[in-house]
């Protein structure tokens, strides 16, 4: 089990490895928070924020990329979707 810094680093470094994308599309994201229950929140910047493949970056790109370095993670969800509920 990673503690919840280990869990920052790992969630930070798949973001890097997500940014060059993100920036050639005018767009970033930043890491909000990770709750209890495992789930990472992201904020989306830029380009990212309107963008309609958003759902996509954040479910192909950086949620299937976190399930497989570790099972603590369930799932991604961005700010912008909590402030829809």
């Amino acid at each position: 089990m990673h503690t919840h810094e280990e869990l920052i680093e790992i969630v930070n470094a798949s973001i890097e490895q997500l940014r060059p994308f993100l920036h050639d599309d005018g767009g970033d994201m930043e890491l909000i928070d990770i709750t209890d229950e495992g789930i990472v929140r992201v904020k989306l910047l830029g380009a990212c924020s309107s963008c309609s493949m958003s759902v996509m970056t954040l479910k192909a790109g950086l949620e299937e990329a976190l399930l497989k370095v570790t099972p603590q993670i369930k799932g991604v969800i961005s700010m912008d979707d909590l402030e829809l509920v």
